[in-house]
């Protein structure tokens, strides 16, 4: 179900359902993250392949007219593998495999694959091992189907024998429980770790994968964060003190969420993302330039409630104003104004205009707006130190009017 890191890059052809509740060009925009995330496991997307549907057929996804085109060009072209955009069931892929003859990939199983290639640390790993696992376990029926073959002999259950998806289901559900015993035994000494901080504010960079959040990590605690222009770069939570004009903070940027994040991760990685639900400030970055950035919006919006962090104070910070694209409409169009189609002052009074949370417009590349970042943070974090050390202020007036 899953690929090991290659060196060459493998072509693919890229395959999603249009459903009711989807536009054509959010289906196109789902399907430029899919091949960038393709992209990042060293995939290339050579063709796209798109059906409108009510709902995706049960069986192969698509439906037959659509699955003998897709088969027909992988055929001519000798195309090894196939991409989803969606998750897929045992069935599904073992039909698409019979039927297309080529390797199948999903979405989840893509997303597991980069994260697997990205883990550094031995945490990092045993977390994504554990998500690979959950992923299996509930398709290990599609999987072996088409295997009837018994074990038989001394020892066996009953001495009958057990079918060989029965042992692999024993052998899953074991690991399963091997590897969240020592994630436990992990979570207890980082818990400890995070509590020999003291009392310091705690900020958390948080946002869409790929918006730029640790290139901003970078620039605020001048530090050097891995940072790279591809998905995922960052999955294990780094943790920074920084202290601006003699006030100190902890920093913590960790991995970033994506459309449809693989349940099996949100729950293994609920551990890492404790420097979230703990933190005082979210810092919630977006890559303003992105076309689609609302709905990223939505999506981190989304995984914030779901790890139970949605109740915190967030900071909007939209990063890339160096890139935004700015095309303006036509007098003919009278479609909405969407980004893209109002200018960036536009934008950014219309934002702050509509939305409660504080905002700021910033390009990380270009470090413009970086000291008013820094401003705006210096005071947050001091409203917190004052409302969490009330007499701070008044003890320090009084000292220094006994001078």
């Amino acid at each position: 179900m899953g690929r090991e890191k290659e060196d060459a890059t493998e072509k693919a052809v890229l395959i999603s359902a249009v459903t009711p509740e989807i536009t054509e060009i959010q289906a196109n925009e789902y399907l430029d993250e899919l091949e960038f995330l393709a992209a990042t496991a060293s995939i290339e997307g050579v063709r796209r392949f798109m059906q409108r549907l009510d709902r995706p057929v049960s069986s192969t996804y698509v439906g037959k007219g659509k699955l003998q085109e897709i088969k027909e060009y992988i055929a001519e072209n000798d195309i090894p593998l196939a991409v989803f955009d969606d998750e897929l069931s045992g069935a599904q892929v073992r039909n698409l495999e019979k039927e297309l003859g080529c390797a199948i990939l999903d979405r989840t199983s893509l997303i597991l694959d980069i994260f697997a290639m990205r883990a550094q640390t031995a945490y990092a790993k045993t977390q994504v091992q554990l998500a690979r696992y959950q992923y299996i376990l509930p398709r290990l029926t599609g999987m072996w189907s088409h295997l009837e073959r018994q074990r038989g002999g001394r020892g066996t259950r009953g001495g009958a024998g057990e079918k060989q998806l029965e042992t692999d289901k024993r052998i899953v559900t074991d690991k399963i429980s091997q590897l969240k015993d020592l994630l436990k035994k992990i979570d207890r000494q980082m818990a400890t770790q995070r509590s020999n901080r003291g009392q310091l504010v705690r900020v958390s960079l948080v946002g869409y994968t790929n918006v730029g959040k640790s290139t901003i990590m970078n620039l605020l605690s001048k530090s050097n964060v891995f940072a790279e222009n591809k998905l995922f770069a960052t999955l294990d939570t780094t943790v920074r003190k920084v202290v601006i004009d003699n006030t100190p903070f902890l920093l913590s940027d960790t991995v970033g969420f994506i459309r449809k994040l693989p349940h099996q991760l949100v729950e293994s990685f609920k551990s890492t993302l404790d420097e979230v639900r703990e933190a005082d400030i979210l810092l919630h970055v977006v890559d303003v330039s992105h076309p689609n950035f609302e709905d990223q919006i939505k999506v981190v919006k989304n995984t914030l409630e779901e790890i139970g962090a949605s109740s915190k104070p967030v900071f909007m910070v939209f990063n890339k104003i160096d890139a935004y694209k700015f095309t303006p409409k036509s007098e003919f169009d009278l479609g909405p104004d969407r980004p893209g189609k109002i200018s960036l002052r536009q934008l950014e009074e219309s934002w702050i205009a509509k939305e409660n949370s504080p905002a700021i417009f910033i390009s990380a590349k270009e470090k413009k707006g970086i000291d008013k970042l820094r401003n705006d943070l210096y005071n947050m974090v001091g409203q917190i130190i004052r409302g969490r050390y009330p007499f701070t202020g008044f003890l320090w007036q009084n000292f220094e009017e006994t001078e």
